[in-house]
């Protein structure tokens, strides 16, 4: 005979289970409703282009031509107000310095800094990087959490009560706003990764605090570390893949989060809050960790890195199924936007290769160039087409993330740390220029029902 405490955990399961009942009836829409109401799903036309919500001049990425209906395949190009972002990498590569600070410039000003706007802007963000007094304990310790993400969400929302003008949304306190976030979220992100070590894992528990005389990819080595340490060679590739990541236009997913409810007039923080959550969507910026976890299941069924008939064997298994997560996708490979080329990914390969076999993962980077050459000829000989496919920057970025010993748990939170510059720019834009909440329309499709007395149903 159950006790009183299991015969009210099986009611309320079986209750429950009626409920859910329910609810599969209330959430269904016939699967011919999107095409007959000509819906763009996504918000994304036939021809898999974006519907058009907007003009910036913040960010664009471009991967093929419409001309006459048809889409033609061109390397694929990031600009950045406007800059080459392929440029702007190779401009301060050749000079041997850091980069990410200039992107966030360039994002947030429209223009290349000169030397003196650069260092001045430097120093603000050293001076802005450093948190509260006890936010630390009291907000990113108090509960600690699974996700990092949630938790630089959670960092993010509770730096509105720190701040003593929190919802003026004139330009001159957005602007200080976005620094502020931009300048802490690195420091928010190491810290809530050491506390859930220490929270799940009984690891020793290591804090360290921003140094005002090292930019943003040195600072977040060192905070992560429990040794404090890292290369040169290290912090400045760690840079090159923030700058990567710093913009993608209005467009994807989380951008558009921010300006959405940007268009409503709300404060920055619940902007770049809803802009993390959206960017932890595994359709979006998990999908580094998906090639990681592939990555990991090909490695050791291959012998021979240089050979490509192996190579093709083992993805053709992925591609029926028969492999890895068995849903038939390789991961890294294809772009909704770039066709011949994602210009990130080249940026990352170039800079990465190196670093690579120093660290003993020469054969690892040959297995996933080896990935990128096999894969488009594969792909359309299996699914039958003739698409156009490049390796996107996610094939390489998680090797580049392992090279860098950075934990897997910490692969979103970095790409939001480099996006953050973007959303915050896209937010101020959005605010000063659209003027207008974003509300598009959705067709009403469910029959009419009359009220009928709770006694009577």
């Amino acid at each position: 005979m159950l006790d009183n405490n299991n015969a009210q955990t099986t009611n309320n399961s079986g209750n429950f289970e009626m409920l859910l009942d329910a609810a599969r009836d209330a959430y269904t829409v016939p699967s011919g409703a999107f095409d007959s109401y000509r819906i763009k799903r996504g918000l994304r036309e036939m021809d898999g282009t974006g519907v058009m919500a907007g003009v910036t001049n913040i960010g664009s990425a471009h991967g093929y031509i419409v001309s006459e209906g048809e889409k033609t395949p061109v390397d694929g190009r990031l600009l950045y107000r406007g800059v080459d972002m392929t440029s702007l990498i190779n401009g301060f590569v050749a000079e041997d310095r850091y980069g990410f600070e200039e992107c966030i410039y360039l994002l947030l000003f429209g223009k290349l800094p000169k030397k003196d706007e650069l260092e001045n802007f430097k120093t603000l963000l050293s001076s802005r990087r450093h948190l509260p007094p006890r936010f630390t304990e009291d907000v990113l310790m108090s509960v600690p959490s699974k996700s990092i993400m949630n938790k630089m969400a959670i960092g993010v929302l509770s730096l509105y009560s720190y701040d003593e003008n929190p919802d003026d949304t004139s330009l001159e306190n957005m602007l200080r706003q976005c620094i502020d976030v931009i300048a802490k979220l690195p420091i928010i992100a190491a810290h809530s990764y050491a506390i859930y070590r220490s929270a799940y894992f009984g690891k020793s528990l290591n804090l360290h605090k921003a140094h005002d005389d090292i930019g943003t990819a040195q600072n977040f080595l060192r905070i992560l570390r429990s040794s404090k340490q890292y290369t040169e060679e290290e912090a400045k590739l760690l840079d090159l893949c923030m700058v990567i990541q710093a913009e993608h236009g209005g467009g994807n997913n989380s951008t558009f989060s921010c300006r959405v409810l940007s268009s409503s007039g709300t404060d920055t923080y619940s902007a770049i809050g809803a802009a993390i959550g959206s960017l932890k969507g595994p359709l979006h910026g998990g999908a580094n960790i998906k090639v990681q976890e592939m990555f990991d299941c090909i490695k050791p069924n291959i012998k021979d890195v240089n050979d490509d008939d192996e190579v093709k064997a083992y993805l053709l298994k992925i591609l029926k199924g028969e492999a890895c997560d068995g849903k038939g996708l390789i991961y890294g490979m294809g772009h909704a936007i770039y066709t011949k080329s994602d210009p990130r990914a080249v940026m990352l390969k170039k800079y990465a290769e190196k670093l690579a076999v120093d660290k003993g993962y020469g054969d690892d980077f040959k297995l996933l160039e080896a990935i990128e050459r096999v894969t488009p000829d594969l792909f359309n000989s299996f699914k039958g087409t003739n698409k156009v496919m490049c390796a996107n920057v996610d094939l390489y970025s998680g090797l580049v993330y392992r090279m860098l010993e950075i934990p897997t748990e910490m692969y979103t939170p970095l790409f939001a740390i480099a996006r953050a510059s973007g959303w915050c720019a896209h937010r101020i834009e959005e605010y000063q220029t659209a003027k207008k909440i974003i509300r598009p329309g959705y067709k009403f499709i469910a029959s009419e029902q009359e009220y009928v007395p709770i006694d009577e149903r």
